[in-house]
This record gives C-alpha cells, sequence and structure tokens, in this order.
C-alpha cells in the first residue's frame, strides 16, 4: 500500500485521474476543474505518466499541445476513485448533497459496492483475512 501512496497518494493526484476519467484530459482544463496549481498539477502529471497510470498523447502540432489519457494501469484505478466518491458523498456532502453524480448506463444513479470476483457477495470489514503470499 505504501508503493501504491507515493503514486497516487496526494490529492492532486487523484484529481487529475479523476477529470481524465470524466473526459478532461487536457492540461489547462484539469487545472481549472480541479484548481490546482499548475506547477503542482504538472509535476503530479509527470509522475503519473512516469509511473505508468497516464500516457501523454499529442492533439495539435502548431502549437504543441498534449492530453492525458488512461492506461490499462490507470483504469483499474476506477474502483478507487468510486469507493473515494461514494465515501466522501456518504461523509463530507452538505445540505445540498454532492457535488456531483454519476449515473450508470441504465439510468440510474450509480452505488458503487465492492464485490468478491469469485462468489458476487459484497465485500463487508471482518468477512476477509490476510494471507501471506508463498
Amino acid at each position: 500500500m505504501a508503493r501504491t501512496l507515493e503514486i497516487v497518494g496526494e490529492k492532486w493526484a487523484l484529481l487529475a485521474v479523476r477529470e481524465v476519467f470524466l473526459g478532461n484530459g487536457r492540461f489547462d482544463e484539469m487545472v481549472r476543474r480541479t484548481g490546482a496549481p499548475r506547477d503542482t498539477m504538472a509535476a503530479r502529471l509527470r509522475v503519473l505518466v512516469g509511473s505508468g497510470i497516464l500516457e501523454r498523447r499529442q492533439y495539435s502540432a502548431h502549437p504543441v499541445r498534449f492530453e492525458y489519457h488512461l492506461t490499462d494501469a490507470g483504469r483499474d484505478l476506477y474502483p478507487v476513485i468510486l469507493t473515494l466518491m461514494r465515501w466522501g458523498d456518504r461523509h463530507l456532502a452538505g445540505p445540498a448533497g454532492p457535488p456531483l453524480e454519476l449515473e450508470h448506463r441504465c439510468g440510474h444513479p450509480l452505488s458503487a459496492q465492492l464485490v468478491c470476483e469469485a462468489c458476487g457477495d459484497p465485500v463487508v470489514m471482518g468477512e476477509t483475512r490476510a494471507v501471506r503470499n508463498r
């Protein structure tokens, strides 16, 4: 977990990943939507690209401009982002409710839940155990 937090455990890093999930992969748009200082966002994006979570793709030659896209490793962070959003919506949203809601393709508000891939049961604290990798 410590290795993971070194890459994505900083506020601006997770907000940058969230923005790319929401379809905002351009630097100026990320800075505007997150409120991050430009130099801080640039540094976080360099780490995310260097760690294989995002990749840069050129979208303009004159001037040269890039946008960010998720790699497979980046897409694997989607459940993490959803879980953090759900926690914040439940415990930190004010009377007006959460600032953003996600809708599933079925048309209903998304209520993400962590489930066991093998049996499909919800993952509940106290019903898992740590097993050393051999």
